[in-house]
């Protein structure tokens, strides 16, 4: 019987966490030490990277997720493990773990088999207490904006027109519409609100993309927390917060430094979703990687149509960042599912869903192409794949002009990337990249919306009541129509129906409700049904997750 992820990585051997920030030169006293395997790097030593020159950037992304599995963290880890296996410096990025998924339905996001980060069981559950300094640095913010109105409302905010939302890191769909203030005068003045998730948090989006405390503080003051009745915004400096609010991230915003299996460096620092936030790990991580290491792997949230689009749109608009190469993840069985074929079926060999599955895929690495980016296909490998319908992914490939790489990372750990990271590098080093984002900043925020769904999501149009299109004009008009859009979508299609796999098109996407982020810097337009707090499945994961009789976790996974 095959061993679990957790008791994979409960036998690893791990390295003090200084052994492995020596591998990128990290100087010891630079660590700032959770235990000895976990650490967050000094911003003293950081600052002393500024003049150094970048390394190469790759980003790891994938195909639409189906309940067959992808792998798209699995590979990053595997393959940051194979560019060190082939002597090449290299450090990996990627999001920490959200509690809702972990106690709901997809599980952690540490990895899997032997291609992980470890301490597993840390990064999944509390870890450095970064998710708990953004949400309570989220809530001081809608404790003080109450307490104003409480006391006499200087500014005059409308208490129809509030903007900001609580947050917990957890799935509740009790919390998403609430009442606040009942129970008496003591208790303020009642009015509608509601819970959004940490990592949908606007104060999470901040934190990834702000370049040191000073932005951060900068950023946090810009957010516009609600509306006067004459419709002028509040923001949260007049508020008088971002002071306070920056005391409790200033320890979190420092990255974190584990290590994988292998014993090779990772850094593990914030964690938007990409189905509902811009899905990528901290710039300031991305940008130390890039100075300590010579190759940099990191990922951004569920397929590209979601998480790469916002990591070549937002991320790297706003950072300055140009990646060098993209990966693509696949697996025979995910595109199986694309293909037709039911979660109890996927283990039987079926070349011709594997056929019509492929058209998910080819889209994917035609969006990917349309940033400037070379990529190159990972075909995350299940037993249960047959030589045939591993020849079908690799054609489908070929037809678009891209190499398809078969990995077994999940088995045999760096060993089995090796093949994958020689090609990776090749295509990094080769010079082919022209990053260019996918719309201009002057393009109108309607069109801008337009342009993701049309280009890249195979829609023939968007729609949206006249609400929701007076808003956009009303934010160009008050200065924000220059920012990046954060798609809100589905993950689990091109389309707002989750339940309409393969590569659909003709489709229309309507545009629910469109949010600002100004202290983020982006338009979040959300789309279809998504939710912004999730819900947990009928039977989630917490109910298998328990301690055995030796205090030990089980059922993480």
């Amino acid at each position: 019987m095959a061993k679990s992820d957790i008791e994979i990585a409960r036998e690893a051997t791990l390295k003090p966490i200084a052994e492995v920030g020596a591998k990128l030169a990290i100087p010891a006293d630079s660590l700032l030490t959770y235990g000895p395997h976990k650490a967050k790097v000094s911003f003293d030593f950081l600052d002393t990277l500024q003049d150094r020159p970048d390394g190469k950037l790759i980003l790891v992304t994938a195909i639409n997720p189906t309940p067959a599995g992808e792998g798209k963290t699995t590979t990053t880890v595997g393959l940051g493990d194979g560019l060190n296996r082939i002597g090449k410096k290299t450090a990996i990025c990627l999001r920490e773990p959200s509690l809702g998924p972990c106690f709901g339905m997809k599980g952690g996001a540490a990895g899997g088999g032997y291609a992980q980060v470890v301490p597993m069981e840390d990064i999944n559950l509390h870890f450095t207490g970064d998710f708990h300094a953004i949400g309570i640095a989220h809530n001081l913010l809608s404790a003080m904006l109450d307490n104003h109105i409480y006391w006499g409302n200087q500014l005059g905010l409308d208490a129809r027109r509030i903007a900001w939302r609580r947050v917990v890191d957890m799935n509740d769909r009790a919390l998403r519409q609430v009442t606040t203030s009942l129970g008496g005068v003591a208790n303020g003045f009642p009015r509608e609100d509601g819970f959004d998730i940490v990592v949908a948090s606007e104060v999470m989006a901040i934190f990834c993309l702000a370049t040191g405390l000073d932005d951060l503080t900068e950023r946090l003051g810009r957010i516009v927390v609600g509306y006067t009745r004459d419709k002028q915004p509040v923001f949260a400096r007049d508020l008088e917060a971002p002071g306070a609010m920056a005391v409790l991230l200033k320890d979190a915003l420092a990255p974190n430094l584990v290590q994988t299996l292998e014993n090779n460096p990772a850094f593990i620092h914030g964690g938007p979703f990409a189905n509902i936030a811009h899905g990528c790990n901290s710039v300031i991580a991305t940008k130390s990687a890039l100075k300590l290491a010579d190759y940099t792997v990191t990922e951004a949230g569920f397929g590209a149509d979601l998480g790469a689009e916002k990591f070549f749109d937002i991320k790297c608009r706003k950072a300055g960042l140009r990646p060098d190469a993209a990966v693509i993840v696949a697996t025979v069985r995910a595109l199986k599912s694309h293909g037709g074929v039911a979660k109890d079926g996927l283990n039987t060999p079926d070349v011709e869903a594997v056929k019509a599955g492929a058209a998910n895929l080819k889209r994917h690495i035609a969006n990917v192409r349309k940033f400037g980016v070379p990529a190159i296909v990972s075909i995350n490998h299940f037993v249960s794949d047959t030589d045939e319908e591993i020849a079908v992914v690799k054609a489908a490939a070929e037809e678009m002009g891209v190499e398809a790489v078969l990995a077994t990372h999940w088995a045999n750990g760096s060993a089995g990337t090796e093949e994958l990271a020689h090609k990776v590098v090749a295509l990094a080093d080769g010079g082919q990249a022209e990053f260019q984002p996918l719309y201009a900043d002057d393009l109108g925020l309607w069109e801008k919306i337009r342009t993701v769904a049309t280009e890249l999501y195979g829609a023939s149009d968007i729609q949206a009541d006249q609400k929701v299109r007076t808003q956009l004009k009303e934010l160009e008009a008050a200065g924000y129509g220059d920012l990046p859009v954060c798609m809100a979508k589905t993950q689990y299609s091109f389309s707002t129906d989750p339940t309409l796999k393969g590569a659909p098109s003709g489709h229309s996407v309507t545009i629910r409700e469109v949010r600002l982020s100004a202290g983020a810097g982006f338009v979040v337009a959300i789309c279809g049904d998504i939710m912004t707090m999730p819900g947990l499945p009928r039977r989630p994961s917490a109910v298998d997750i328990k301690l055995d009789d030796q205090g030990r976790i089980q059922g993480l996974f």
